[in-house]
């Protein structure tokens, strides 16, 4: 089912395994140019914009685009309490890591009366936007909520698309998720058209402000998602320009077939351009993977997407000469979630550069990840976790540095800034240093 890609005895430079790991085609320069447009016309025309690209796009749009805090309040008195379970957990435990993984402010006495330091402040507003296409993601409010909440956050906007099911209203179990994190700010708006709502504010067509600007804007979502982050980008912070989902497994002869095939399969349920790479060293564990896969991709109940996934150009088993090779296949691949299926995981995860988050052991599945394993699930995609982490904290953070320096410190270091001005031919810096160290009438 998955198509090989052999490297074996093969040694290969970065560039060159960049060139030959699988990876989907997104364009999102070609997509800006339908984004752009729907960008600027929100800009100017606000409500009415964002009402008719809802009627266009996704089938309709509420009376009320800002959903009513009792709407919220329903849906959460009408879920499963199986599903509301899922979530309390879920938040509880995603609280606890991002509440830990807050940066502590640092401050550093460079010398007698010279003191350095810095200090961690949250933006004000952020729009985090929840897809709402081919499936249902509660967990992506919990995932962006908590981790702005956890910051320190104080105005928080959540935007979804509208279900024509649902005569334009967001799906109530995404509702029922900002109810349990007491987010009282949510748009049933989704596309491009949501992501101008969020970076420009949007005007109401009665009157007044329908949405205020944000400063910040998180969350996955499609292709036309991202070309809209990438060109608000600059007027807002975006986290990422997120892209279809990807897993890779690292697995040697030591793995269970049938648990890594159920693992490629449940990342391509996502999306028919979702990719699943399997890495090996062990031509039988390929084979015996491989099998399981076309025994069970169509049994799922999406299988028409689940095995356009897995036969697509993004997906792929890779066999490789060693335990070495796998990983420095992995890293050029730099996926989304790494899952490490080997002997002694541990040490082989330790040795990974490139992954939005590794997954070790066969007890770590990526949807344990997905759901409540306490990390965030919004990662970098298309090989971007090389530069680029998931959402955290941070996201949401900015690093202010204070400067205290008292006159004796300032004059211990002042001839030396007025040398470094002048060998810049900045003259009026030294001339505001020496100002201090000679004043004159």
């Amino acid at each position: 089912m998955l198509r090989r890609i052999d490297l074996r005895g093969q040694e290969l430079s970065t560039r060159e395994l960049l060139a030959v790991v699988p990876r989907a085609e997104i364009d999102i320069d070609a997509a800006l140019t339908t984004v752009r447009p729907i960008l600027a016309d929100v800009r100017v025309r606000g409500e009415a914009a964002l009402r008719e690209y809802g009627a266009r796009f996704d089938g309709g749009s509420p009376a009320q685009l800002r959903v009513e805090p009792a709407a919220m309040q329903a849906a959460l008195g009408a879920l499963d309490p199986a599903v509301r379970a899922g979530l309390e957990e879920a938040i509880t435990r995603v609280r606890a890591f991002h509440e830990a993984t807050v940066p502590p402010p640092v401050s550093v006495n460079l010398a007698p009366g010279a003191r350095v330091s810095q200090r961690w402040v949250p933006v004000s507003r952020v729009g985090l936007y929840v897809p709402g296409g081919l499936a249902v993601y509660p967990s992506s409010v919990v995932m962006n909520v908590v981790a702005a909440q956890a910051a320190g956050v104080t105005e928080i906007a959540v935007t979804t698309p509208p279900q024509r099911a649902l005569d334009g209203a967001p799906h109530p179990t995404i509702l029922a998720a900002c109810a349990l994190l007491d987010v009282t700010e949510v748009y049933a708006v989704g596309g491009a058209q949501a992501i101008a709502m969020l970076a420009y504010g949007a005007e109401a067509t009665a009157g007044g402000t329908l949405c205020e600007p944000v400063d910040v804007i998180t969350g996955p979502g499609n292709v036309y998602v991202a070309a809209a982050k990438r060109a608000v980008n600059g007027t807002v912070g975006i986290d990422s320009e997120a892209g279809p989902t990807e897993i890779a497994v690292i697995a040697d002869d030591a793995a269970d077939p049938t648990w890594v095939a159920y693992d490629l399969l449940s990342q391509a349920e996502h999306d028919p351009m979702a990719g699943s790479v399997l890495i090996t060293d062990s031509p039988t564990l390929a084979d015996a993977v491989d099998q399981k896969l076309s025994g069970i991709a169509g049994a799922t109940r999406h299988d028409v997407r689940v095995k356009e996934a897995l036969t697509g150009i993004q997906s792929a088993i890779i066999l490789t000469g060693s335990l070495d090779q796998s990983i420095q296949v992995a890293d050029a691949y730099g996926p989304e979630h790494l899952e490490i299926h080997t002997r002694d995981a541990a040490a082989v995860a330790a040795r990974v550069r490139n992954a939005g988050a590794i997954f070790v052991g066969p007890h770590s599945p990526v949807p344990l990840g997905d759901y409540l394993a306490g990390s965030n699930h919004v990662l970098p995609t298309g090989g971007t976790s090389r530069f680029a982490s998931g959402l955290g904290v941070t996201s949401f953070l900015r690093a202010v540095s204070v400067i205290e320096y008292d006159a004796d410190a300032l004059a211990a270091v002042g001839d030396k800034v007025i040398a470094l001005a002048n060998a810049e031919d900045l003259p009026a810096h030294g001339e505001a240093i020496a100002a201090r160290l000679h004043p004159t009438d």
